[in-house]
């Protein structure tokens, strides 16, 4: 919406990754307080349960209204209206929430960010550069199921453990 309203793609890409890199630490950093306020039984529980949520609401197409963007890029300009823009939209959604979970599976709060932010870059700036005529080639919906199917085994393999995984398996 911000490349068709703007038509400036550097500094909306450049927007998005500083929204993505301040969304994304602040949630690695909940994951990680998360690890250390809670035991390890509790922890893979609520991961598993939490992985296997973010599975079904993957499965839930994401609704873009054409009021989610301003229409003009008023006082704060091109780079200022995206990273405000970008940020506040990725408040409590589906990456987001991923990444406190990641983050907390993990512990490992600079890996976790530095690739769900790449994660997002690569989601994102393609579609900034290309628009419709990427996303023509590879239907959304196959992307939604792709990425429910990895957040359902990360789900599965967070309540079995990975220690008892790998006994089940030998």
């Amino acid at each position: 919406v911000l490349a068709a309203r703007f038509r400036k793609p550097w500094p909306i890409v450049l927007g998005i990754l500083v929204a993505t890199l301040a969304n994304h630490a602040l949630a690695g950093a909940l994951g990680s307080w998360v690890t250390s306020v809670l035991g390890p039984d509790v922890l893979r529980w609520v991961l598993g349960l939490s992985f296997i949520a973010m599975a079904i609401w993957m499965l839930i197409p994401d609704k873009l209204d054409d009021g989610d963007a301003p229409s003009s890029a008023g006082t704060l300009g091109v780079f200022g209206t995206t990273v405000l823009a970008f940020f506040l939209a990725e408040m409590g959604d589906k990456t987001q929430i991923a990444t406190v979970a990641l983050a907390a599976q993990y512990k490992a709060w600079f890996a976790v960010v530095t690739g769900t932010t790449l994660g997002m870059m690569l989601a994102n700036a393609p579609v900034v550069w290309f628009g419709d005529r990427l996303v023509k080639k590879v239907p959304i919906r196959v992307v939604h199921m792709v990425s429910a199917a990895i957040f359902a085994v990360l789900g599965a393999i967070a309540l079995i453990g990975w220690g008892h995984l790998g006994r089940a398996l030998y």
